[in-house]
């Protein structure tokens, strides 16, 4: 088997032992998952089927950002409790991945599950001296990760250029991302009052976990300090992914992945998908138009997962009659060995034969 490995950007042989690490990056829950992200957990899933296919144990763990800028901004304008606003599009996301027929992960765990685990990792990154403590929180310190980087072949001296993060913080270098972010007064009621050894002194800085260190804490947490397979969209290959390579590496030492696949964008009739263009579509507009979500799913299993998607409704129209043919023959294959003959008995009897 050969998996085109973003880390290195070349088709690798895979090797694998009897059970496969797999880890990935779940939605932030403070909206309905567009038809985008959708693209990312169909691809998950074909990956996943494949790997069980041939005879692998497959153990699957995926995140839930449920804290962050934005949960915490329209939990705030809709006037309800975090929790209670996470949980709607928590459920909302399950709900698409059962019509999207995906097979659910082994283990979903939101990132507000994990906060001691998150405090604990922190920790060490500071007594190895790859983090530091600033007014507003602690950051990670990219020039002390040699190998920063390595994923998104950015160059760090050239990271000053780039745009990091979407806010101002008061870090020491442009390029460090935070850790730990220190509470602020507009943030209401929601956070931990998280202990730290800084100095050889005790402190607790209130506040709440940064975005890049749920990933790499939930990861270690159930499937150990190296994993076999991470998933997720290229957007998240700089600065997501890079970010958790540098963090989990400079705490443990060791290798964090050993295959990165990566799923390219999808388009709406050729544009990026925005609110502002009008076409910015979930699973659930979808259905208000008439289509079968399975009809999606066969439109995205029919460009390879590296291509760009450029989704129309008339290729979504298109999918669809395909979709109601081949519903059509499996249905009438019931008939071909008597009345009450399950299918998939039928196929591997023949399979067998064959």
């Amino acid at each position: 088997m050969r998996i085109f490995n973003t880390m290195g950007r070349k088709l690798e042989e895979a090797k694998f032992d009897k059970e496969i690490k797999m880890y990935t990056c779940g939605p932030t829950v403070y909206n309905y998952v567009h038809i985008g992200n959708l693209r990312a957990f169909i691809t998950y899933d074909l990956v996943k089927r494949y790997l069980k296919y041939k005879g692998f144990k497959v153990k699957h763990v995926m995140n839930i950002t449920d804290i962050d800028d934005k949960t915490l901004r329209d939990s705030k304008k809709e006037k309800v409790p975090l929790y209670v606003f996470t949980s709607k599009y928590l459920n909302a996301f399950i709900e698409d991945l059962k019509k999207l027929k995906i097979l659910m992960p082994d283990v979903i765990s939101g990132a507000t599950q994990n906060i001691e685990e998150m405090v604990q990792l922190i920790q060490i990154l500071l007594d190895k001296g790859y983090a530091y403590v600033a007014e507003d929180g602690i950051y990670f310190s990219v020039e002390k990760f040699k190998d920063y980087g390595k994923l998104s072949q950015i160059d760090l001296k050239k990271l000053t250029k780039h745009r990091i993060n979407s806010d101002e913080y008061d870090k020491e270098n442009v390029s460090d991302f935070v850790l730990w972010k220190a509470w602020k007064p507009n943030e209401g009621d929601v956070f931990w009052n998280a202990e730290f050894t800084i100095n050889g002194e005790r402190r607790i800085i209130k506040g709440r976990p940064g975005w890049h260190i749920e990933c790499s804490t939930i990861a270690m947490k159930y499937l150990g300090e190296t994993i076999d397979i991470h998933m997720g969209g290229v957007d998240l290959i700089f600065p997501h992914h890079e970010n958790e390579i540098a963090q989990s590496e400079a705490a443990t030492g060791k290798q964090f992945v050993r295959y990165w696949i990566h799923n390219a964008h999808l388009l709406v009739n050729n544009q990026k998908m925005s609110k502002s263009l009008g076409n910015f579509f979930t699973l659930r507009d979808l259905e208000s138009k008439g289509y079968n979500p399975l009809a999606f799913k066969l439109l995205v299993l029919k460009t390879h997962y590296r291509s760009l998607l450029n989704f129309t409704f008339d290729a979504l129209a298109a999918a669809q009659k395909t979709l109601e043919r081949l519903q059509g023959f499996y249905d009438s294959l019931n008939t071909v060995d008597g009345e009450g003959t399950n299918i998939n008995d039928s196929i591997d009897s023949y399979r067998k034969k064959f």
